[in-house]
């Protein structure tokens, strides 16, 4: 593609409203254009790339076994009403009334709409696996859209699913789509990482992240450095293994504490470590206010109390509840005589003589003993891990890093073929509910995540699989007739090689072609200009080491061949 024919409206600057590096990148380069908050147009390059990931899925998926289909966008409410997900699914759910007053919504996800296609369609377990997936737009009524194709409203998706007769099944095709997960994202070019995650509002039983490994990620993985566990902080187990203590201490005794209410300030305040503080913190759990308990230098994980006590929303108390029950302001709440549901930390149980806050103003008590002072609910994992925690699995080192969520597979188990009544006659003439799982890819969320992985100071640094183009091609002296003869000739060379080529053909500025070459982030530039003519070479830069070097033009093919399977090596070597 010469760039003269080629609409590529790159920018020199980054637009005031780009926050995060891949927003700024995508609109600098001309890959996408915003039409209005969270909604964005793919110029013509970044449509060649959203092609080449899903490419890559669909070979990926198609491999696996799954069948490619194609649902409508627009969902009728009652089967949302089925599984009672169109009360609890949120305000994400966009919602609209027809001229006949029907409600619909926009598809965010397509689990009701597979479901009720299958049961309408699977009588007898001879059907059975059902394995269908999609490559569709999505659109999710995000309160605050940011950080460009990271967190849009419509957005492009792979969504899979499966059915199966039984628990055996169900393990099949789940460990199939998470192979072909990890093809996918190898594949792509990326560091990557699967970690156990949290269903959320999808549901089921267990599910895996597929994470993009990158500095700027909106989540934090615990990852072991002697197992193979990793896991989304949010659902990441603290495996407590102390004992349980013996001991008791004094009685509790309420100390004066004015204007201390933070863990630093109340710590200094009585000379003591933060792991002797008891943090109190009230939550509302599907409307009802409950305390959890952890050390002070801990921090209360929602994610696990929501799933302990099988919630549908959990929030943190606002002020004038907190009030309300502690008969104090938030930072002096404490567990001695809270009439509420009280939930501690396993971690907890090993130690006495905690320091806590007394329910009044500017006060604690001292000489807390939980087992002797306070009716405990329950003591479960309710924390966050820490890089000071064992692993959980093997006992071993445990680090944090960060992470872009890219894809994210379901067990799901009969949520819902059970609403949905999705069920088969099995061998026996048995009616059976289905197993199903769920499987989704954010394509453009990798294209956007590929880049917060992959740049630099200068612009875009994409892997082979994902680049627009596979080299460009700069002719930096367009107005020269024999200059620009030879870089014809290069180009159709380059073309007869099965080369995706850019060729900037432009009379703009050397200058200017450096720096638009650079920032598109094609992996192999190749410059021609009257000096190189002249000496019979073609100068040749790989993008990702930025190491430069000559080719000839006598022999230009096979030395053009060599160079770039070097290049190719290089970035598979990386990932």
């Amino acid at each position: 593609m010469r760039f003269t024919a080629s609409y590529i409206p790159t920018l020199k600057e980054s637009p005031a409203d780009a926050e995060v590096v891949s927003h700024k990148l995508l609109l600098r380069s001309g890959m996408v254009r915003r039409l209005t908050s969270g909604l964005y147009i793919y110029l013509p390059l970044g449509l060649k790339v959203l092609e080449k990931v899903s490419r890559i899925v669909r070979e990926e998926m198609n491999a696996a076994g799954f069948q490619e289909l194609l649902m409508p966008m627009v969902q009728p409410a009652d089967l949302w009403k089925e599984t009672g997900r169109w009360e609890h699914y949120g305000k994400e759910l966009l919602r609209f009334v027809d001229r006949h007053a029907r409600e619909y919504c926009l598809g965010p996800t397509h689990e009701e709409v597979i479901t009720d296609l299958v049961r309408g369609e699977v009588r007898s377990y001879r059907q059975l696996p059902v394995r269908l997936y999609q490559i569709q737009t999505k659109f999710r009524d995000e309160i605050r859209p940011r950080f460009g194709l990271m967190r849009g409203r419509e957005f492009v998706m792979k969504d899979a699913y499966s059915f199966d007769a039984d628990t055996t099944g169900a393990e099949t095709s789940y460990k199939l789509m998470y192979d072909a997960y990890c093809r996918v994202f190898k594949r792509l070019g990326l560091r990557f990482r699967p970690v156990e995650a949290d269903t959320g509002s999808i549901g089921g039983n267990f599910s895996h992240e597929f994470m993009v490994l990158a500095d700027t990620g909106e989540d934090t993985i615990a990852f072991c450095h002697n197992c193979d566990f990793a896991a989304n902080v949010e659902r990441a187990e603290v495996a407590w293994r102390g004992a349980a203590c013996s001991e008791t201490c004094p009685a509790v005794e309420q100390v004066a504490t004015p204007g201390a209410h933070t863990v630093e300030e109340v710590t200094a305040f009585l000379g003591i470590g933060a792991d002797r503080l008891i943090k109190t913190m009230l939550f509302r759990v599907d409307g009802n206010v409950v305390a959890v308990l952890v050390r002070g230098d801990r921090e209360v994980n929602d994610i696990k109390l929501k799933n302990l006590l099988k919630a549908q929303a959990v929030e943190l108390a606002d002020a004038a509840t907190v009030q309300e029950l502690t008969k104090a302001p938030v930072g002096f709440a404490g567990p001695v005589g809270l009439g509420i549901p009280v939930y501690a930390d396993h971690e907890l149980q090993g130690g006495t003589d905690y320091v806590a806050g007394a329910n009044a103003a500017d006060a604690h008590v001292l000489h807390v003993d939980l087992r002797r002072d306070v009716a405990i609910t329950a003591w479960a994992d309710l924390r966050t891990i820490t890089p000071a925690d064992a692993c959980p699995r093997c006992g071993g080192s445990v680090s944090l890093t960060r992470g872009i969520e890219v894809g994210h597979i379901f067990m799901l188990g009969l949520k819902y073929s059970e609403a949905m009544r999705a069920a088969f006659l099995d061998e026996q003439g048995k009616e059976t509910l289905m197993i199903m799982g769920c499987y989704g890819i954010g394509v453009s969320r990798v294209m956007a995540s590929a880049i917060e992985q992959n740049h630099d100071e200068n612009g875009i640094v994409f892997p082979p699989p994902l680049s627009p183009f596979d080299c460009i091609l700069l002719n930096l002296d367009a107005r020269d007739a024999t200059v620009s003869a030879q870089a014809d000739a290069l180009y159709q060379e380059l073309r007869s090689q099965g080369m995706d080529v850019l060729y900037d053909d432009r009379e703009e500025r050397p200058g200017v072609k450096f720096k638009d070459a650079d920032l598109l982030g094609i992996p192999m530039q190749l410059v021609l200009g009257g000096k190189s003519l002249a000496r019979g070479i073609v100068e040749c830069k790989d993008r990702r080491t930025g190491m430069k070097g000559e080719l000839p033009l006598d022999g230009f093919a096979a030395a053009f061949a060599q160079w770039a399977a070097e290049v190719r090596q290089g970035w598979e070597e990386r990932s």
